[in-house]
C-alpha cells in the first residue's frame, strides 16, 4: 500500500520535472510556481505559473511571440486589455511589466479563477486585474461594458478564425495610438489576417515568426 502511494504521489508530480524556468524575450522570465525561491537573472521580470493549471503556460511559440511584442508595447500607467485571457499569463505580464490595471476576458467561465490564482501568486490583487466571463464577439452590451476607447495595449492571443471578426472590434477599444497585438496565428492563415486588420483599419507595424505561428502587432491606420 505504502508503494502504492508514493507511486500514486510520483505520477502526481513526475510532470513537474519537464518545466523549468524560461527566458522570453529581453525582460520577462517564467518561473514555475514550485521554483519561486531560486534567484532571478538581473534585469529579467519574473512571472510565476502554475502549469498544472491548464490554459497558457508561456512553452508555447505563439505565447512567447505575444510577450514579445508586449514587452516592446507596454508602457508605465498603461490599461491593458486580454481578449481571451486564459490563464491569464499575458494580463499579468503586462501588469509585471509596468502597466497600472488589466482586464482579462475568456468565454470559458473557468478561465477567471485560474487567472485570479495565477495573479496572487505573482502579488496582483483584483484592484489592478478584473477577470470576466463574456463574449465581446456576440454580447454587444457586454462588449461596451468593458470601455470604449479606454485601452492604450489590446492583447488576443487566441487563433485565426477568431482574431479575423475580432479585428472588427478591436479599434473600438483602443486609445487612438494604442496597439493591439494579436497572436495564435499558424502561418498559413497570416495574410488572411493581416487582410482583416486591413480591412478593419489596422496597420500592421510588426510580425514576428517562430515554429510556424505568426503575431502581429497592429495600430489604427492614420
Amino acid at each position: 500500500y505504502a508503494a502504492r502511494s508514493l507511486q500514486e504521489e510520483d505520477w502526481a508530480t513526475g510532470w513537474q520535472k519537464y518545466y523549468k524556468p524560461l527566458e522570453v524575450g529581453a525582460r520577462i522570465y517564467i518561473v514555475p510556481q514550485w521554483m519561486r525561491d531560486q534567484p532571478v537573472p538581473e534585469g529579467r521580470v519574473p512571472l510565476y505559473l502554475n502549469p498544472g493549471l491548464t490554459f497558457g503556460t508561456g512553452n508555447h511559440a505563439s505565447t512567447q511571440l505575444c510577450l514579445e511584442g508586449l514587452e516592446r508595447a507596454v508602457r508605465p500607467g498603461d490599461a491593458v486589455l486580454d481578449l481571451g485571457c486564459g490563464s491569464g499569463i499575458l494580463a499579468i505580464a503586462a501588469l509585471r511589466l509596468g502597466a497600472e490595471r488589466a482586464v482579462g476576458v475568456d468565454i470559458d467561465p473557468k478561465a477567471v479563477d485560474v487567472a485570479y490564482e495565477n495573479a496572487a501568486m505573482n502579488g496582483i490583487g483584483r484592484d489592478r486585474l478584473r477577470v470576466l466571463a463574456g463574449d465581446v464577439l456576440s454580447d454587444r452590451t457586454f462588449a461596451q461594458s468593458l470601455g470604449q476607447g479606454a485601452y492604450p495595449v489590446v492583447l488576443a492571443n487566441i487563433v485565426a478564425d477568431v482574431i479575423i471578426p475580432l479585428s472588427a472590434k478591436a479599434g473600438q477599444f483602443l486609445t487612438g495610438d494604442g496597439w493591439f497585438l494579436c497572436s495564435g496565428i499558424i502561418d498559413t492563415r497570416a495574410d488572411e489576417v493581416a487582410a482583416a486588420l486591413a480591412r478593419n483599419g489596422l496597420t500592421v507595424t510588426e510580425r514576428r515568426e517562430r515554429a510556424g505561428w505568426v503575431s502581429f502587432t497592429a495600430r489604427r491606420a492614420r
